[in-house]
């Protein structure tokens, strides 16, 4: 990658995997760590070291990216803020990036292929998914889904990634083993990659409209809604 090109740090808290990632002159540099309950502890002091081992601090990056969901209900929430902060301080563009395109572009870089279907497990019996297609940038086939994992569109053409693959199997048993890639979860890395096509294309945001991508409904009521629903009742 050419010199000139902008440095970026991205977050993902989105599943059990935490990861952050600096890109910078053309080289990733990235930490990660496995354990929800301590993603807000951990990403900060990880993306301290990506930045001491590129050898740049806060203030150099360009710009920041995370992974805007779908995922955990607190994970996306918890980058949002964080990348929001961090932005915030040195006034910088914020780049969302969906996560589930970040597990394709994954794919791909493992030699899954350009037709990709993401699927990652929402518990619940429920998967969030969707489809994507690079033919020298991404195409979005099929958006952002949530639906039961038996209802995933497969065919032969595309390649299957993603955890929900392993946590109901019975549902991609048809595929291939070839065809399907479990291991793969959203990671800094990938939306770093992904950040800086959407940046070159104008698609950062200011850090107050960073916002979190939900496919299911709210997971809690606040107390003026609850009352509500009560009075309605």
């Amino acid at each position: 990658m050419p010199h000139h090109l902008p440095t970026l740090a991205a977050i993902d808290t989105s599943t059990e995997l935490a990861s952050v990632a600096v890109l910078h002159l053309g080289e990733l540099f990235t930490q990660q760590s496995s354990g929800a309950t301590t993603h807000s502890a951990t990403v900060l002091p990880m993306l301290q070291r990506a930045l001491s081992d590129a050898g740049i601090d806060l203030a150099d990056c360009n710009a920041f990216a995370y992974g805007c969901g779908p995922g955990s209900f607190t994970g996306v929430r918890t980058a949002c803020g964080l990348v929001q902060g961090l932005a915030f301080g040195v006034q910088r563009k914020v780049v969302p990036v969906v996560t589930l395109m970040a597990m394709a572009e994954a794919a791909r870089m493992a030699g899954a292929g350009d037709e990709l279907i993401a699927v990652m497990d929402a518990r619940m019996g429920e998967v969030y998914w969707a489809r994507y297609r690079y033919d020298g940038e991404w195409r979005t086939v099929t958006e952002p889904t949530l639906s039961r994992a038996e209802h995933v569109v497969t065919d032969a053409e595309a390649a299957v990634c993603g955890n929900g693959v392993m946590a109901y199997p019975e549902a991609f048993a048809a595929l291939a083993a070839e065809r399907r890639y479990p291991e793969i979860l959203p990671h800094a890395g990938s939306i770093a990659r992904l950040a800086l096509v959407a940046l070159a294309k104008g698609e950062g945001v200011d850090a107050r409209d960073a916002q979190p991508l939900y496919l299911r409904n709210k997971v809690a009521l606040t107390t003026a809604e609850r009352l509500a629903a009560g009075v309605a009742s």
